[in-house]
């Protein structure tokens, strides 16, 4: 096929296009990058608010069935667990944001911050977290299951509960490795950038 000479050409009409030179400069870069660590560790400690509320979901169900006094005192432990457990994992560590006329060093000291303080949360997750869940809701499962066993077709009526609840707690364990595996990956470039700005 010839070449189009009214000047219609699509490559000649590409090729002069004015070029659009990029104002991003590496200190800019970083501090998106400070802004978008801050939004998701503010979103990550509100989301440690959801465990005692979860806790206080199955306890109040338990304890309205009229569980035995044992399984309201799992429960009430449970309650309690959480609750203090969103003290420790928030106390003392809710993200500041990062001043508008921040130096790129101070960006990268923000962005470390913010990692660790989300590394912090995850180390302590499990403790503080998913274990008073796992405690509310063997409270509030363990009696169904004993009856569900002592008669013979109520237990089946119990499994779609139990394989959701199995397979909740196998997500959460691969989204914890998962998130691990990110935070880490996040440290290991701030350091490869540190190193190439020194």
């Amino acid at each position: 096929m010839a070449n189009n000479p009214s000047g219609n050409d699509p490559r000649k009409i590409w090729q002069s296009q004015e070029r659009e030179i990029s104002t991003m400069t590496l200190e800019k870069l970083i501090r998106r990058r400070a802004q978008e660590l801050h939004r998701k560790t503010r979103w990550e400690r509100l989301s440690t608010l959801v465990a005692p509320v979860g806790v206080l979901a199955f306890s109040a169900l338990g304890i309205s069935m009229g569980y035995y006094p044992v399984q309201r005192a799992v429960l009430a432990i449970a309650f309690a667990w959480s609750v203090a457990g969103a003290y420790a994992l928030n106390r003392g560590t809710w993200p500041v944001a990062l001043a508008a006329d921040a130096a790129m060093a101070t960006g990268l000291e923000f962005c470390r911050r913010e990692i660790e303080r989300r590394i912090y949360v995850y180390r302590r997750l499990l403790l503080w977290a998913f274990a008073p869940i796992v405690l509310a809701v063997g409270a509030f499962v363990v009696p169904g299951i004993r009856l569900a066993l002592k008669e013979s077709g109520t237990f089946a009526n119990m499994a779609p509960f139990l394989t959701l609840f199995a397979l909740w707690l196998v997500g959460v364990f691969v989204v914890r490795s998962w998130k691990w595996r990110t935070l880490r990956r996040e440290i290991d470039e701030l350091n490869d950038i540190e190193k190439e700005n020194r």
